[in-house]
């Protein structure tokens, strides 16, 4: 089980192991206070390490456990088609890609996982499968067709063709698919590839969802949406019976916000939207500033690529406002380079932001022990005296942050008196990690560095 501790920079210059120090006591190696505080990790087997191996990713979970990771949501583990080579082109649900593998190490994988008190989810892909799938030839009925009775390559993507979930014999060989990795493997739940497509009804979700959730008595099995339920377009999928969705339009939106440049208040009316839209879900959410699509699929972009400078301030944003966050591998050392998941492009370890690092480490810590940070617990702004900084407040939590490129001095209004713990100050966090205790007058004048950041916690 975790416990709290402190961890040593390994020659990949992360944290892997637990040791002596005070600060990195309260940073390193912490659990969630509640279901409600995680933090899930997306791992591409084939990118985490330089063999690319499901052995050598699982003596990386020590490194995850160090920094706090509670799920780990594995990219499509299975044999790829030959057409793109792309993991979300199946050729069998039921079988590992020999590149990475075997279905043992697999359940060696998860079965350390489960040790250090994470979960695995795997990556599950309804809607498609590789063109050169043996299915075309032993099952063709499993699959949809046009008019001319030819198999259909959804939204034109030339190396998968879609499946067919009016045919009974295509339902059972999925439903089973799923059950096997959960029943062979223990796995613990599922990230769901384009939930939103138009081929596969709400009532298959529901009873498909409804059989794994009952498959074990001793197992919760969860389930992420690849959707935005918010979206008008998705709102049936809320029906589904999903654990979570992506918040799918904040990130768009406040991508949007980078490239602009707009100020804070541009980017409170977003979050606010984001506020009332998200309590009008059934599911709770899951937050993130990139994954594999924005890092490859939409052109190839970096956090730096899509957020500049406010990169670090939107990490704040992510890590303290609201939903389960996301960190993408290699995001919690910067994000370094745009990672081609159709080849398995290794993430530059040794490419290590310090920065972000140390904010990610401490913001991950902080997010499991507050109670106030739990998903959907109530965010209060605060009003500010510079139009470049957002403040905001959840329980005892202040999060302060400049998102304009010059220094300023910026009043809190309403931020509490007190004696407080400052987490986060952006002009020392890139060099160390250091918990301070500060005593704020109420409504404070805080300094703030261009793009500064800092993070209070009432005592």
């Amino acid at each position: 089980m975790k416990q709290y501790s402190i961890s040593f920079l390994t020659l990949l210059l992360l944290l892997t192991a637990c040791g002596e120090g005070t600060q990195s006591q309260r940073i390193d190696c912490t659990q969630p206070v509640s279901d409600e505080n995680r933090v899930i990790y997306q791992m591409n087997v084939g990118a985490f390490t330089p063999e690319g191996t499901i052995k050598a990713a699982q003596q990386g979970l020590d490194r995850l456990d160090t920094l706090g990771i509670d799920i780990v949501w594995l990219m499509p583990i299975y044999p790829r088609g030959a057409t793109m080579h792309s993991p979300y082109a199946s050729m069998d649900f039921r079988a590992v890609n020999p590149d990475y593998g075997t279905v043992d190490d697999l359940k060696s994988f998860v079965a350390r996982a489960h040790e250090l008190g994470m979960k695995v989810w795997l990556d599950w892909v309804p809607n498609h499968v590789a063109q050169e799938n043996p299915w075309v030839a032993s099952h063709p009925e499993y699959f949809t067709k046009d008019a001319k009775g030819q198999m259909i390559h959804p939204h034109g993507w030339g190396d998968v063709l879609e499946l067919n979930y009016q045919d009974e014999g295509l339902v059972n060989e999925m439903n089973n698919s799923m059950k096997f990795w959960v029943e062979e493997c223990d796995v613990d739940g599922f990230r769901c590839d384009y939930v939103s497509s138009p081929t596969i009804s709400v009532a298959y979700w529901q009873d498909i969802i409804a059989q794994l959730k009952s498959l074990r008595a001793d197992k919760k099995v969860e389930m992420l949406s690849e959707t935005d339920i918010t979206d008008p377009f998705n709102q049936r999928i809320d029906s589904c019976g999903f654990d979570y969705d992506y918040a799918w339009n904040f990130q768009g939106s406040m991508a949007h916000w980078s490239r602009e440049q707009w100020n804070a208040d541009s980017l409170k009316r977003i979050c606010l939207r984001f506020l009332d839209k998200s309590s009008k879900v059934k599911n709770r959410r899951m937050v993130y500033l990139t994954n594999h699509d924005q890092n490859y699929n939409d052109g190839g972009h970096t956090l730096k690529d899509f957020y500049g400078d406010n990169r670090y301030g939107l990490t704040v944003l992510e890590f303290t406002f609201y939903g389960m966050p996301l960190i993408y591998n290699g995001q919690e050392i910067g994000d370094p380079d745009t990672l081609n998941y159709f080849t398995d492009a290794k993430v530059k370890w040794q490419q290590v932001d310090r920065k972000m690092q140390n904010t990610v480490r401490t913001l991950v810590a902080l997010h499991h022990q507050q109670p106030s940070l739990a998903a959907d617990a109530p965010v209060e702004f605060l009003t500010t005296s510079q139009q470049d900084v957002l403040a905001w407040k959840r329980g005892p939590v202040v999060a302060v942050v400049n998102f304009g490129a010059k220094e300023v001095q910026s009043l809190i209004a309403d931020m509490p008196a007190g004696n407080y713990e400052q987490w986060l100050d952006s002009k020392t966090i890139g060099e160390k990690i250091d918990i301070q205790t500060v005593s704020m007058d109420k409504s404070p004048t805080i300094r703030l560095e261009p793009y500064g950041y800092a993070v209070y916690v009432l005592q």
